[in-house]
């Protein structure tokens, strides 16, 4: 994970990473998260943007993995224009019913 900044002044809006290494199918799992103060100003769509575009840059990178909350609807939203398809759901006490979404690299690398 990295600290994501705004520009020009550098303030910290939130954070953006990999959950880990591409496993042997060659998925790796994007994760970001925007601060309250910062939401809605189109911090995440450019995080996303960055993630998928580097992890589809990666030659081992077959599918890019994201896990949303299904009560989630800003980052619902923010995935809907990356050709994201949902494939499943999981859930858990801690973070209840999540929603997951998987785009191929090659689809990436067209769009």
């Amino acid at each position: 994970m990295r600290a994501a900044l705004s520009e020009p002044d550098g303030a910290v809006v939130g954070d953006a990473g990999f959950h880990a290494p591409p496993d042997e199918a060659g998925m790796v799992e994007v994760g970001y998260t925007v601060l309250p103060g910062f939401r809605r100003q189109g911090y995440a769509r450019a995080m996303l943007r960055a993630l998928v575009v580097r992890a589809a840059a990666e030659p081992g990178v077959r599918t890019v993995r994201a896990r949303i909350g299904s009560d989630n609807d800003a980052s619902l939203a923010t995935i809907a224009g990356f050709g994201f398809t949902c494939v499943g759901e999981q859930g858990n006490e801690r973070d209840g019913l999540e929603l997951v979404f998987e785009v191929p690299a090659d689809a990436i690398k067209a769009g």
